[in-house]
């Protein structure tokens, strides 16, 4: 029975090394003063920058330059543990290639997460949302 389990295992984790090649094989990059991200077509790249004058969210998208690409970055807050998030900045940029978008400057205590949703924008299926984790 262990042997069994051993091979799922392997195998699973073979699947999984496969499908995460493509991604892994992608550079990094990062501007002076920004978080090194990785390249990935139409997958966004975020960062926060946070201070005593508040917090800014930024959001970056590498694209085909004929490609129409939105990118909407939201900066989101939480009153209380376990209560909805709720967005108080966001931005929004469409564009031909690649394109970042930048929210406003807020000044909260709250507890804070960057997200961000970008790709093609006339195929939203094919758009990717992603999350920092709180801080």
């Amino acid at each position: 029975m262990r042997t069994r389990i051993a091979a799922v295992m392997m195998t699973v984790a073979g699947i999984a090394g496969l499908s995460a090649a493509p991604a892994m094989a992608t550079t990094a990059t990062a501007e002076p003063g920004t978080t090194a991200c990785t390249t990935v077509l139409n997958r966004p790249c975020l960062s926060h920058e946070s201070n005593n004058e508040g917090v800014v969210g930024v959001a970056r998208v590498t694209a085909d330059p004929s490609q129409l690409t939105v990118v909407r970055v939201e900066l989101r807050t939480q009153a209380a543990w376990g209560s909805p998030w709720e967005t108080v900045a966001s931005a929004t940029t469409v564009r031909y290639g690649s394109a970042d978008a930048t929210t406003q400057r807020v000044v909260t205590d709250k507890l804070r997460i960057v997200c961000a949703t970008a790709g093609p924008a006339l195929d939203a299926a094919r758009q990717v949302t992603t999350c920092t984790n709180p801080f």
